[in-house]
């Protein structure tokens, strides 16, 4: 079957599917874009992957603008138009299509439907949902409920002409219903982590002293996108209150953008505060990023969605470390935080002073804490077991066909 697996964001567990699709005897061409910064995965060939596995990164002219609603609309015009191109040339017997822009993701689907080309909608996020909730906060009540109106009819338009849609999570599926797609044409597959790619890796290693003051008695690192559905600044408060409490602690923050600007910004006028801001680092040095704090943080905004499952928790979980989550406490991430001893509170006005509780007595019981990332990691191997993972969505392209 010759596949192609569309991730825009080209993240990691991505990339690890199609490896294990061209594995098993596909031609598998792993596209993803090149303009679109965030933490990504081993995106190009590595020297054991299988003859038919190549990797496509899409680079257009036309510049991305995140949070320009029209420089945005003009960039996934450009970008859906460039990778139909690309689509005509090959031919594709399926395609997945995974966190690619709504827009971008609604002219492919015509395109599709036209061309009866199989595709699978690999669904990370309810996007319309979130896309709704910006609109509120920059338009009038009225104008923006028919603007989010619109934005989830196109939604639903391109997962019900979608030939199958995966879900990452069990709460897609009563929304899939209110959509009219049957229960026949959606699957659940949760996102997992490249167990091989991402492990446990030693506290002091040789990326240790780039991300940390080797005296600091507290390592704790956010590695990871930092957009809409985030607040930085409460690690910045995190920080601030695990210090106050006399616990030589150290962040460092691995991410791109305005956010990770601001909280740079931060640190240089505050250089007493023991933070580090850095760029995303390559794949290959993930185990060591990892593994060079004590504790992980991840965060969430409040109104993030159920339906929003931070990729980071899991390769956090895979590379075998006490999480601290600051995210609504129904999110399913948050699930698997506290299934593996780690801390989950609502990012709240008290959201610092709770974590610096659990914080102040985990430092002071290293075998608990060591315990802890033992038991994260062995929850990470329990869910994210690849050859099952792989055998779900092989069968789903294998059965997915044009709908009549």
């Amino acid at each position: 079957m010759r596949i192609v697996l569309h991730d825009f964001s080209g993240h990691p567990f991505q990339a690890e599917l199609s490896r294990k699709l061209a594995d098993r005897g596909h031609t598998v061409d792993h596209v993803f874009s090149e303009q679109y910064v965030s933490g990504k995965g081993h995106l190009e060939r590595q020297a054991d992957d299988p003859d038919g596995l190549t990797f496509s990164g899409i680079t257009i002219p036309t510049p991305f603008k995140k949070y320009a609603a029209l420089g945005r609309l003009r960039f996934e015009r450009a970008y859906a138009k460039h990778w139909i191109k690309q689509l005509e040339e090959q031919q594709p017997d399926r395609v997945v299509a995974c966190n690619i822009p709504l827009f971008a993701l609604a002219r492919f689907a015509r395109y599709a439907r036209r061309r009866k080309l199989p595709w699978v909608f690999w669904h990370q996020d309810i996007y319309s949902f979130a896309l709704g909730d910006e609109l509120g906060r920059r338009l009038p009540r009225p104008i923006a409920a028919v603007g989010a109106g619109v934005l989830v009819g196109m939604e639903r338009r391109c997962a019900t002409r979608a030939d199958h849609v995966v879900a990452i999570g069990p709460a897609f599926m009563d929304v899939y219903d209110d959509w009219g797609i049957p229960a026949t044409r959606a699957s659940v597959i949760p996102n997992w982590a490249p167990l091989e790619d991402v492990y446990p890796a030693d506290r002091d290693n040789r990326r240790s002293t780039d991300l940390f003051d080797p005296d600091a008695t507290l390592r704790l690192l956010y590695a990871g996108t930092l957009g809409r559905k985030h607040n930085p600044l409460l690690l910045v408060d995190l920080l601030r209150t695990i210090r106050a409490r006399g616990i030589d602690a150290a962040l460092t923050v691995v991410s791109e953008g305005e956010p990770a600007d601001e909280l740079a910004e931060i640190a240089r006028r505050e250089p007493g505060l023991s933070m580090r801001v850095l760029p995303f680092q390559p794949a290959a040095d993930l185990p060591e990023v990892l593994g060079s704090a004590d504790v992980l943080v991840a965060l969430l905004e409040p109104d993030a969605t159920k339906f929003s499952i931070p990729s980071k928790v899991l390769s956090y979980m895979a590379a075998g470390r006490p999480i601290l989550g600051l995210m609504p406490a129904d999110n399913p991430a948050a699930t698997d935080i506290r299934a593996s001893g780690g801390f989950v509170t609502e990012p709240g006005a008290n959201a610092a002073e709770l974590s610096a509780d659990w914080l102040a007595e985990l430092v002071k019981d290293a075998e608990g804490m060591a315990e802890i990332g033992q038991r994260t990691r062995l929850v990470a191997e329990q869910k994210f077991e690849a050859g099952s993972i792989t055998d779900r969505f092989e069968a789903v392209l294998q059965a997915a066909t044009v709908k009549g």
